[in-house]
């Protein structure tokens, strides 16, 4: 078979992937990763499969052929994490997940004989730490986030705990997941094939709900009740790990536990932390200089290299240094906070609230107007074709701010939408 109709499949693959507002930037190297993850005939299939979630009898009449024949196919990618399955009022269906946080990091997920991991991961270290066009996609493309970051709340004042919102907490997260999963970090997993890991815990990797229900099934995930989840938690705050997780306040699919060193999220801050990658908590640590030692346990805490050691003035001698932290790229997670054993640093809530999106079609709405590829997400025969998903879509819209309403109007040049709006202000 020609080197041209390989790359064909995969070029196909490549722009069904680049429908969705979360993109993977073409390259050789992502070619190379998906021959690593699909054959050829997988990767045309996969190719053809909507954004929506779809069941055996859509993807049969996509691929043209029979239930039997499809349902065998859907079981297999779902085997490999290339899909996710899952109950929908009683109903199988499947989605094809995003690269990431999806199958890129599936496939690493646990350790598996059916691909070259080694392999994998030096590809993957090539696309995302290297040539970097996925990771400023992934985190600078769009003014709303994928990822945001949770503060660690042992570490929180009586008066901010009474004012964190359950979304905030991930421990309220947890309780309220309906299943939860734990995996081998992916990060770690790939940085250990590289002989550059740190020695931070390899198996802490939390996904929640519809998508760790299905990675239980397959193996990817090892599942665990609440009292072990908020058991792993502890054990993170320990190693000074950040917690990460979808950017929703409901149904959060995933809760990675971030090292600086060996985390793409992580390091992608620390390389253009002042256009803040991640959504950061609603609290900033706050150092009393009176207190602080300049002992610098608040510097080697910090995962992002938010805080620096600048020289003061005491007559006594006593001190020298004291802790300054840059607030344009803090994280707020309270990782200092809890280093300090001198209680020099304490978190207080931000003049500025972060804005967190209700649900992933909310994000993924907002991400949409704001890559200016709203018209291509919702009209999209494969995407949102229902009556019903595109009211929802035009419920989140018609509850935006007037400027993201006007910047949605102007894209799909709707006069529905125009009409919705008018009515609305």
């Amino acid at each position: 078979m020609s080197h041209h109709t390989i790359k064909s499949a995969y070029k196909r693959l490549e722009e069904r992937l680049n429908r969705f507002p979360q993109k993977a930037p073409p390259s050789e190297t992502l070619y190379k990763i998906l021959m690593v993850l699909l054959n050829e005939k997988e990767a045309g299939l996969v190719a053809k499969l909507p954004i929506k979630p779809f069941n055996v009898q859509i993807a049969s009449r996509i691929w043209g052929i029979s239930e039997r024949e499809a349902q065998k196919v859907l079981v297999r990618l779902a085997s490999k994490a290339l899909l996710l399955d899952m109950e929908n009022n009683g109903e199988q269906q499947y989605i094809l997940p995003p690269p990431m946080a999806g199958f890129f990091e599936f496939s690493l997920m646990r350790i598996r004989e059916d691909i070259d991991q080694k392999l994998l991961s030096e590809l993957f270290y090539q696309y995302l730490n290297v040539e970097e066009d996925f990771i400023k996609e992934l985190f600078l493309g769009s003014e709303t986030r994928l990822g945001r970051v949770f503060v660690q709340e042992a570490v929180l004042t009586n008066e901010n705990a009474i004012h964190i919102l359950d979304f905030e907490r991930v421990s309220e997260v947890i309780k309220a997941s309906s299943a939860i999963g734990v995996s081998m970090c992916y990060c770690r997993h790939k940085m250990k094939h590289l002989e550059l890991v740190c020695d931070a815990p390899p198996d802490v990797c939390l996904t929640l709900n519809k998508a760790a229900a299905s990675l239980i099934k397959h193996e990817y995930a090892r599942r665990v009740g609440v009292p072990e989840a908020l058991e792993i938690l502890s054990q993170v705050y320990e190693h000074n790990l950040v917690q990460c997780g979808e950017n929703v306040r409901n149904n959060v699919s995933f809760i990675c536990n971030c090292c600086g060193c060996c985390c793409e999220g992580l390091t992608a801050v620390r390389k253009f932390g002042i256009l803040q990658p991640l959504h950061t908590t609603n609290y900033l640590p706050t150092v009393n200089p009176e207190h602080c030692t300049g002992c610098g346990k608040c510097l080697k805490a910090c995962p992002i290299e938010a805080i620096k050691l600048i020289p003061v003035n005491q007559a006594s001698g006593k001190r020298n240094r004291v802790a300054v932290i840059d607030s344009g790229i803090c994280l707020g997670c309270g990782v200092c906070t809890r280093s300090c054993n001198k209680q020099s640093i304490t978190l207080k809530r931000r003049e500025q609230q972060i804005i967190t999106p209700a649900n992933s079609v909310h994000r993924t709405v907002l991400m949409a107007i704001e890559k200016d590829m709203l018209p291509q997400l919702i009209f999209d025969n494969q995407a949102f074709a229902s009556h019903r998903a595109m009211a929802a879509v035009l419920s989140v819209i018609l509850k935006l701010p007037p400027l993201k309403q006007a910047m949605a109007s102007k894209q799909i040049k709707s006069i529905y939408l125009d009409r919705l709006l008018s009515r609305l202000n």
